[in-house]
Parts: structure tokens; sequence; C-alpha cells
């Protein structure tokens, strides 16, 4: 037996669930600030006043936003860890010198680094959509990949990071690459300390689009790319932006997953499909567990409430245009019952085949219940087609 599972959701979250997708929340790791640990930022009023120079930049960055600026940034502070390295003294050959008799000469120098591990123990129980860590050494990199990335497979936290150069080949990491970054106040960044930025625009970016073209007004200079070079990073799963000329505008709204397989296909390469998959996801979850979960007898009529509400849900995605009209559905998942009521040896295999469907659905399931459901998620528009005729 394992803790109770959720697979429903009410009507009444629709509305509810479009101001949620509009608005991400932002996990901000900043490095060695304790004054900031532990506060929520809505807007730049809320940054504390005795934080670091770096972290209020880094703040500013994400509140910038796009359409709309970020729900709010939930801050966590990391400590760093010095260590003392004793290394050999090199000549100017590479050579290591040594004392008159003999012995290696060496020198004691002070290393400082940082372990993620409390605070991703701390991010566990947080509430976040997005993840990002300023100023991330690229040893580090992958770590929180792998960490994000097993918070959505093993803990069933739908949360996504965006991490510099990190081609980690799964929805939940968006790998940001630009190198060449100057901003119209002379400052010249890195691609780790511009995470923040592309985190609030994507956090910034209403649930009907995309950040695809969102621009980047601040930037006077970046990489410059030939449009082969632009499609390979597309490909590659790479989300950067460029100069067309006008302006600096992301390419593509995109994160790293590009191995696509039978049940995953190009959807999950969108930023704007996974944030709706995972919003519909979290909705779901948070409200079984408030509403549903040990509060109903487990009847058949109680199972098609639960059908009916996911559906009442479902149009009202449909009606504020995150789904395709007419074309989602859910229903009791009649082969999931038949595999549970055999494993259990209630029935054989045969016996199932010959019942009706609407027999099954009212069979004895104890506590559990299988609902399926058909999905069509919108996604915006960024391949036009114009065949004109001259006559």
């Amino acid at each position: 037996m394992k803790m109770p599972s959720v697979i429903v959701t009410f009507k009444e979250l629709g509305i509810a669930a479009i101001e949620r997708s509009q608005h991400g929340t932002i996990a901000m790791v900043l490095p060695n600030d304790p004054e900031i640990d532990g506060k929520v930022i809505y807007t730049v009023d809320d940054i504390p006043e005795k934080a670091l120079d770096y972290s209020k930049e880094q703040i500013k960055l994400a509140l910038i936003g796009y359409q709309t600026t970020p729900r709010s940034i939930r801050l966590f502070n990391i400590a760093p860890t010095v260590t003392t390295v004793e290394q050999p003294v090199l000549d100017e050959n590479g050579e290591p010198k040594k004392d008159e008799e003999g012995n290696p000469l060496t020198t004691t120098t002070s290393v400082t680094s940082y372990d993620y591990t409390q605070v991703e123990r701390r991010l566990e129980s947080a509430q976040f959509d997005w993840l990002v860590v300023p100023g991330i050494a690229p040893e580090k990199v992958q770590e929180i990949a792998t960490w994000i990335k097993g918070m959505r497979t093993n803990k069933d936290r739908m949360v996504k990071a965006v991490l510099p150069h990190c081609a980690a080949d799964h929805e939940s990491v968006v790998n940001f690459t630009n190198d060449v970054i100057k901003t119209k106040d002379g400052k010249n960044y890195s691609t780790a300390d511009y995470c923040a930025r592309i985190a609030g625009i994507i956090c910034g970016t209403p649930a009907t689009i995309s950040c695809t073209y969102a621009p980047l007004p601040e930037v006077i200079e970046c990489d410059q790319f030939t449009k082969e070079e632009m499609d390979n990073k597309v490909d590659q799963g790479e989300l950067f932006f460029y100069g067309d000329g006008r302006k600096v505008k992301i390419a593509r709204g995109i994160n790293s997953f590009v191995t696509t397989v039978q049940g995953k296909g190009e959807d999950y390469r969108k930023i704007k499909l996974v944030d709706l998959l995972d919003m519909i996801h979290d909705d779901i979850v948070k409200t079984g567990h408030d509403s549903y979960v040990g509060k109903y007898a487990n009847s058949l009529d109680n199972r098609m409430l639960l059908v009916t509400a996911i559906n009442g849900y479902f149009h009202q995605l449909e009606t504020e245009g995150l789904l395709e009209r007419n074309q989602n559905n859910a229903n009791i998942d009649i082969e999931a019952v038949r595999n549970w009521r055999e494993s259990n040896g209630l029935n054989t295999r045969a016996e199932l085949m010959a019942m009706k469907d609407q027999d099954i659905a009212a069979l004895n399931i104890h506590d559990n219940v299988f609902i399926k459901a058909e999905l069509s998620p919108l996604d915006a528009i960024e391949n036009i087609t114009v065949n004109c005729n001259i006559q």
C-alpha cells in the first residue's frame, strides 16, 4: 500500500488556474547573502535594503518579466564552503619550484565552493514553478539538472529550471546558451548571470501565448548566428536570443528535450505546452488533496461525479483558449479497471472481456479511481506560410 493518489479536479478551478499560469513563481538561489533568505518578492519595493548588490541585480532582472511580471520570487541563500588547498609553486616553465634543499615549494590558497544539498532539501517542500541559480559554477549545473528531473519523476513535483549550457534532453530544463550579453547600461553578463532574466520572461508569459520572439529591449549586443546555426541550435534544444536588425528577441520558447519517444513527442519541447500540462496536473493534485481524498465513498456515482468535474474543468480551459474546443474528454478507464480486477484475482480476463463497459465501470475497485483523459492543448502560432498568386 502506498500514499493516497490524486486524479481529480473541479470545474471551479478553471479561472484560478489561468491566473496561476500567467504569474509563475520563481525560486531563486543566491550565493552568500543571508539577508535575503526566506524572503518573498513581488515588486522591487520588496527587495531587502541590506541585500548584496549582486542579489538586488538578479532579482530586478527576473522582475522585468514579459507581458506580465512573475507572480513572486522566493529567495534562498546558499552559504559558501571555504577549503584550504596546498598547491605547488611553479616556475615560468610550469615546473615545480624547489628550495635549496631540493624540497618542493608549496603555497596555500582558499577555494570557495557551494554545496546545494541543503537548499535542495528546502526547495523540495517549497512552492515554485521555475528554479534559477544565478552565477552557478559549470561543474554544478548537471547536479541541479539531475535534481530537478528527479523532482518530477520521483516526487511528482512539476517544477522546472533555467540553467546555463545544460543539454539535459528533458522538458524540465531550459538550456540557455547565449554567451555574449551586453545591455544598455554598459554591463556585460555571463550566461549563468542572465538565467534570471530568462526565467522572468517565461513566468511573465501568459498561458495563451509562448515566449517565442519575446523581446529583450535592454540588450544591445549579443551572439551573432547564421540562419543555419540558429536552426541547429533549436534542433539541439537550446534557448537563445538573437538580433534581427531591429531588436533582440528569443528565437524559440523551447526546453532542452530533443529525443522524442512514443507517447512523448514534439509537444514536450515547447515551454508553453509543458507549462500548461503541469498546471493541469498541479490543479488536480492540489484540489484532490484538499477536497476529495478520504472524503467520499468510492461508488460509481461518485466516480462519475469526478469525471463530470474533470470535463467541466476542461471546458473552462477551452473557453480560456488553452485547449482545443470539443477535443478534450475524461471518462472511466475501463482497461485499467480490468487490469486491476485481474491482477488482484477478482476476475479472469475471459470474464472481464465478456462484460459490458458499463458493468466493468460499476465493479468494486476498493480505494482506487481509474480515469483516463484525452487532451488537445493549444500551441501558439509560430510558423506562418503564405502562398501568393500573382494575377
